[in-house]
């Protein structure tokens, strides 16, 4: 059989109608994913993926620099994810499968794009699993020396550390999450919610007792640092809102994807978003800024209360806040493989469905595998930044892919529109663009050499294998027809 060129399998799309007929039938006989996800789920996947480490770790680093006007940084750094998440809440509720913004980039810019960004996804997941597992294992220690207990130096931690070859803490949580992944959506999403219900309780519990401390006084001069004290703060708390498009991963195991999934990307972004700035407001209030320069907020608490055991509760959600990143972005990572897998871009086995439980059980199994041996083993250093890149070139696409099929199909059925079209996705587009270039030299060479790999294993496999690709000229323009 006879392909097309290599420039013009790069630019073939996928046909919109092709991809979502075979989300609902399967290929080739396959078993399809269960549609068990409610709104509500879907929601707490956003938040799940989102809320946590970035708030956990860096409000506190940044407020000295920000001043008492840090809930003001955090409302900044939201804007630029808000434009961004108007455009996944469209594309998923036009496209509802569970590509995310892979599946957008093939049907609007072809799959030379759609390559560039799943490959770019793989990594954004997948080492954002490892790395988030890998600092839960830092405070699992620190909980158990609360107790005056502590791990061995050889297992809590990666070679990176001195005295460590082994974080088990990392691998034993990625473990947990891949099982109750195999076992079904249904299953690992209700731990998911119960697991986010708990992270906001102690971020709310946080608040309530930071707010018995209080202090308006604490606010004053709070514009005077405004560039680049406000706006620097909201460059780095960006970071904090990277995880609401996960919901746009479980469009096939969603009970009504086309509405549900712009409703919960957009609750998602908004309840993130409304914490983050409760959580900041109460912290400055509780404590000057410049006491933040030596101090985390788990010591806010301490101070306050004088009791050390309300450290501990606030460390207990921290590993809470981990667990349901880990669990959430794991089972993105599953579904954007299996999209991919369907497409003929990667090994089909990380396709196949399980019909006992419905579930990608052998990608499953391979993809949590592989991570948690990473996160317990490698240091992932630079490779863990350039998901940056990787994640801004997403959001690129998603913001462009908006604009190319209200252009193209002007008469798809859209269950959500961006609103000032075409003002907003094009913003987003052009605010990820700017966040890129702010990135370090060595982030961008490993960004460079991540990709190398991938154009390698797209040369080695996908350009072979994938299914638009064998579509002779005549059946792919019937394909484009039939949209």
């Amino acid at each position: 059989m006879t392909r097309p060129s290599l420039g013009a399998q790069l630019g073939r799309r996928r046909p919109i109608g092709m991809l979502v007929a075979e989300a609902g039938q399967g290929t080739q006989g396959d078993a399809t994913l269960g549609r068990h996800l409610s709104m509500i789920q879907l929601a707490m996947i956003s938040v799940g993926a989102t809320l946590g480490t970035g708030i956990l770790a860096l409000l506190a680093e940044q407020i000295p620099h920000a001043g008492p006007g840090i809930w003001m940084s955090v409302l900044l750094a939201a804007i630029p994810a808000l434009l961004s998440a108007l455009s996944y809440a469209e594309m998923a509720g036009a496209v509802p499968v569970s590509g995310s913004s892979y599946s957008y980039a093939y049907v609007t810019l072809g799959e030379g794009v759609a390559w560039v960004v799943g490959w770019c996804l793989v990594l954004e997941y997948g080492v954002s699993v490892a790395a988030v597992a890998s600092g839960a294992g830092q405070y699992v220690d620190e909980t158990l020396r609360i107790f005056g207990l502590s791990l061995p130096a050889a297992i809590a931690s990666d070679p990176s550390a001195e005295g460590g070859v082994f974080n088990l803490s990392a691998f034993v949580l990625v473990v947990l999450a891949m099982v109750f992944l195999v076992r079904g959506v249904r299953e690992a999403a209700w731990v998911n919610t119960v697991l986010v219900v708990l992270k906001i309780a102690v971020l709310l519990f946080f608040a309530a007792v930071a707010f018995t401390a209080f202090r308006v006084d604490h606010f004053a001069g709070m514009f005077d640092a405004f560039v680049p004290g406000i706006t620097g703060a909201a460059a780095v708390l960006f970071f904090s809102y990277i995880g609401f498009d996960a919901a746009s991963t479980a469009g096939e195991e969603a009970r009504e994807p086309a509405r549900d999934l712009p409703r919960a990307i957009l609750l998602g972004m908004g309840l993130v978003t409304v914490i983050y700035v409760l959580v900041a407001v109460a912290a400055v209030g509780a404590r000057e800024a410049s006491w933040f320069a030596d101090n985390g907020l788990v010591t806010v608490l301490a101070e306050v209360t004088g009791e050390p055991w309300f450290g501990v509760v606030f460390s207990v959600g921290a590993l809470i806040a981990f667990a349901s990143i880990v669990l959430t972005v794991l089972y993105g990572q599953t579904r954007i493989l299996l999209t991919m897998s369907r497409d003929g871009l990667v090994p089909r086995v990380f396709g196949r469905i399980s019909r006992t439980t419905r579930t990608p059980v052998a990608g499953t199994l391979i993809t949590g595998s592989v991570i948690a041996v990473a996160a317990g083993i490698v240091p992932l250093g630079e490779l863990a930044n350039a998901t940056s890149i990787g994640t801004f070139a997403a959001f690129t696409v998603v913001n462009i892919a908006v604009i190319v099929l209200r252009v193209r199909r002007p008469d798809l059925p859209r269950t959500y529109r961006v609103p000032l079209f075409p003002v907003v996705p094009a913003l987003g587009a052009l605010t990820c663009v700017a966040l890129m270039t702010q990135l370090s030299a060595a982030t961008w060479v490993a960004f460079a050499c991540w990709m190398a790999v991938g154009a390698l294993v797209y040369a080695a496999y996908g350009r072979r294998h994938s299914r638009v690709g064998a579509l002779d000229d005549a059946a792919y323009r019937a394909a484009l027809a039939a949209e």
